[in-house]
């Protein structure tokens, strides 16, 4: 396993920012330990529960830029639907970011080749006029990500450990 060193001053500062702010600074200390990447070679130098918080990491920022849709068609699919990410949610307590992954997972199955396939700009853009149910999806993600993702910094404050360790600067 890789170490995850995360500075205590960055962390408190982050604290005061924020919860995004305060996830960012062990999302930061990962893809550091890992040299900057996810990759299906570094995977496996981190642990379950980071693998988890770079999976919301992606889950967020995909979301929060272009949906579903977006997620899909950038490759992430498989890394967020078969990983046992929203097993992982659920063991960490969090039951309705847990099953909003599994349906959308029921979605993806269903729309994934149409979405993945390689497409112009024009008919990229038209894939979010053809897909309602992701729409759907992506407000229900916008409506809760506030409370979802508070509910994560709690999980990762309850066990920093798993995450990272805090030195004293």
């Amino acid at each position: 396993m890789k170490e995850v060193i995360v500075k205590d001053a960055d962390l408190q500062q982050a604290a005061m920012e924020g919860m995004d702010e305060f996830l960012g600074v062990f999302t930061k200390a990962i893809y550091d330990a890992i040299g900057g990447e996810l990759t299906a070679e570094n995977m496996g130098e981190l642990n379950s529960d980071q693998l988890t918080l770079l999976s919301w990491d992606i889950l967020h920022e995909e979301l929060m830029d272009g949906g579903f849709v977006q997620l899909i068609y950038n490759g992430y699919g498989p890394f967020i639907f078969k990983n046992p990410f929203a097993k992982a949610l659920r063991q960490w307590g969090l039951r309705e970011p847990s099953k909003f992954i599994y349906e959308a997972h029921t979605l993806w199955l269903k729309h994934r080749e149409e979405i993945e396939r390689e497409l112009s700009d024009e008919e990229f853009m038209a894939l979010f006029e053809q897909f309602p149910d992701f729409e759907t999806m992506d407000d229900q993600f916008i409506e809760n990500e506030e409370a979802w993702t508070e509910d994560i910094a709690h999980y990762v404050d309850d066990h920093i450990e798993r995450f990272a360790t805090i030195i004293k600067d």
